[in-house]
């Protein structure tokens, strides 16, 4: 597989998106948010549905956000997010990170949620949202780290998930581990300042283990990262349904805790 392609490994299955649509810019971006002001330009890479991106366009207003993503179908539901919110000052555009359509220093800040674990090239990635941002504005991105992720009880089945889908993920040219690895991608990327961070989300309470422990166990079985895990041998159907049912069983536990690290990194110059 060229180094520049890989392949998004969650696909766009309802189970994906009920994740990406909880997120917000508190919840995904508050790392970035000190440094947003009205009337800037803001490029967010990677927008999927579009709930961090509307969220980006209100603070910045009357400033505009520019959203793109891979493909045209998401795109839409990001457009339909920002419409129902009212905004009129975001924009959408398909486009791939590696080689962005926009000119040199076009943008304030650029944004990337969860988009340099999936492709083929985050170095030369961030070079193109270091190229796109103006001198004195920021690149701002977070990656979650699947290899440091956490839960009690420490069910073993959940241990196999995370083996398998970090398999998954870098036999279609991504790097599950990307949060820790921000860093020293952002400074071979030609960065010389940069303020790296850490925050996580915990999933704890009754009604929170029931939402993530659902949305993984039907990723399991009937996403795109399903078909991937069985297509390249790296689980079988009945492998995944039994860590289905592991991820079901882990959310009914009264005491189940699950955290995802993420790392964080703003850059400048």
């Amino acid at each position: 597989m060229p180094k520049e392609t890989a392949v998004y490994t969650h696909g766009h299955h309802e189970s994906v998106l009920r994740s990406h649509r909880w997120r917000t810019a508190a919840n995904s971006a508050g790392y970035l948010l000190a440094e947003l002001r009205p009337a800037m330009a803001v490029l967010d890479v990677g927008c999927g549905p579009g709930t961090i991106t509307a969220d980006l366009a209100a603070l910045v207003a009357p400033g505009r956000v520019t959203a793109v993503d891979t493909g045209p179908g998401i795109l839409e539901q990001a457009a339909a997010v920002a419409a129902e919110r009212g905004l009129e000052n975001v924009e959408f555009a398909v486009a791939d990170v590696h080689a962005l359509d926009f000119p040199d220093d076009s943008f304030d800040v650029v944004h990337a949620h969860q988009v340099l674990q999936h492709v083929g090239d985050p170095v030369q990635a961030l070079r193109e949202m270091r190229r796109v941002c103006r001198p004195g504005g920021v690149v701002a991105a977070r990656d979650s780290d699947y290899a440091a992720m956490a839960w009690h009880p420490r069910t073993p089945g959940l241990s196999e998930w995370q083996e398998v889908y970090g398999r998954v993920a870098r036999a279609n040219g991504g790097e599950p581990d990307a949060g820790r690895r921000l860093l020293s991608w952002a400074r071979e990327a030609g960065f010389t300042d940069i303020t790296p961070t850490a925050a996580a989300w915990c999933f704890a309470t009754t009604e929170t283990r029931a939402w993530w422990s659902g949305l993984w166990a039907d990723r399991t079985t009937d996403s795109v990262y399903a078909e991937l895990a069985v297509r390249g041998g790296h689980a079988s159907t009945e492998q995944l349904t039994a860590i289905a049912a592991t991820w079901r069983g882990w959310g009914e536990e009264g005491d189940g805790w699950f955290m995802v690290p993420h790392g964080e990194v703003l850059c400048r110059g």
